[in-house]
């Protein structure tokens, strides 16, 4: 029969061997306030038009931990045959903020397209700063991607 220490070391065995598993699945890795990455803005049009276009939640697919909205059908099958090239760059979190080593928001309209890559900026202002050097910039966020997010 099982005594209560018995039963006390295998719970808290059980709590520590499963610890590392559940702190990572806290960290975010897509920026999605209220569940939404880019506020339910349709990823794909980025890349289309001039003005990105916001998503329809009756459009969407969960992918990474977040809920991507689209403005039509064809751009949901278009991001889910390729994620990784439509979804923004340093997990959505604005790129200026993770190449100086932390983690902030964006504003969906605040963007820039980089070697078909799309970069999100925290505010127009933060742009300005962003647009100083931005393979610099991008350099730098690359260098602190992904350890930020356990910062």
């Amino acid at each position: 029969m099982l005594d209560r220490r018995t039963i006390l070391a295998c719970a808290i065995s059980a709590l520590t061997l499963s610890a590392p598993a559940v702190h990572a699945e806290q960290i975010q890795i897509f920026y999605a306030d209220d569940g939404a990455a880019i506020d339910g803005y349709d990823t794909v049009s980025y890349f289309m038009g001039d003005a990105p276009m916001r998503g329809n939640p009756e459009i969407a697919v969960m992918w990474k931990g977040a809920v991507w909205y689209f403005s039509s059908h064809e751009n949901r099958e278009a991001f889910e045959a390729n994620p990784h090239a439509y979804a923004p760059q340093f997990g959505g979190y604005c790129a200026y903020a993770v190449s100086r080593g932390y983690t902030v928001g964006t504003d969906p309209m605040v963007w820039q397209i980089v070697d078909d890559k799309l970069y999100l900026v925290h505010s127009s202002s933060i742009e300005k700063m962003w647009e100083r050097d931005v393979q610099g910039n991008i350099a730098m966020a690359e260098d602190h991607w992904p350890q930020v997010l356990r910062d």
